[in-house]
């Protein structure tokens, strides 16, 4: 199945990110993906935390997701929408959610981001939990693809990546990260983390991020890539927008769970 992560750098515009979003959308679909994955905070990054707050939506209506199912239908894709602003419990935050639309345009999977993001350097300084309440549940859903192969698909964002027991939850055949790392935390540990939480889980990972300098300020890692189940980097793009394809294979996927059944060797 041939999949695609859409890197951005997201404005502070949610009418030209959601324009630009688009163009890599269609040209995804151009090259034959099924599956087209956009970042975190794909529709906008504000100048400050609290402009989340003036885009938000309820879940089910609004322009952001409206966008995402005219687009699904229009291309034929899998669409994951990176995240988006949906409402919280109160006024006052927000849930950054992922929501998955089927080709024929219907919403059908949600995962509210789980780990809030928390850094402070003395330099940056980070804390979603601020103006974003945070999801509780594990969600993966079932892509029937053209081949006839059904993948299981784990959804994630970002944070969530250091965090391996929830990938061992999901129990999945391909894993998402959609995100937008800091530059500073993504340089350190952006690869290593992908990387082991496709060895661990003996599945494939794909990652789209925002990647370059925001109009906020600021900056991204960008990298966003496909590593396969063996921990191998199958494509990459290291900064700006663009598409990052490829290929899922079930038969690798089966050939390293076979030679490695790891799986199948947990006790805890």
């Amino acid at each position: 199945m041939k999949v695609a992560a859409l890197q951005m750098v997201s404005a502070t515009s949610v009418a030209a990110n959601l324009q630009a979003a688009h163009t890599l959308l269609r040209e995804a679909a151009q090259g034959g993906a099924e599956l087209a994955v956009l970042p975190e905070y794909f529709c906008a990054m504000g100048l400050r935390d609290t402009d989340k707050l003036a885009f938000q939506e309820t879940y089910g209506r609004g322009p952001i997701q409206q966008f995402l199912a005219d687009a699904a239908r229009e291309l034929g894709l899998w669409i994951v929408g990176g995240t988006l602003p949906l409402a919280g419990s109160d006024a006052a935050r927000v849930r950054n959610s992922s929501l998955v639309f089927s080709p024929g345009g219907d919403c059908v999977a949600r995962y509210d981001k789980i780990h809030l993001f928390r850094f402070d350097s003395g330099r940056e300084h980070y804390d979603e939990a601020r103006v974003i309440e945070r999801g509780g549940e594990p969600v993966a859903f079932d892509l029937p693809s053209r081949s006839g192969r059904t993948w299981r698909v784990g959804l994630s964002v970002c944070y969530d990546l250091r965090f391996p027991e929830l990938y061992r939850a999901l129990r999945a055949d391909l894993l998402l990260v959609p995100s937008a790392f800091t530059h500073t935390t993504g340089q350190a540990h952006w690869e290593v983390l992908l990387r082991a939480r496709a060895v661990e889980n003996l599945a494939y990972v794909l990652a789209p991020a925002q990647g370059g300098l925001h109009e906020n300020g600021r900056r991204t890692w960008g990298h966003s890539m496909l590593v396969d189940p063996w921990g191998t980097v199958l494509a990459e793009r290291a900064e700006g927008a663009g598409l990052v394809p490829g290929e899922l294979e079930a038969g690798r996927l089966a050939q390293c769970r076979l030679q490695l059944p790891a799986l199948e060797h947990r006790t805890l």
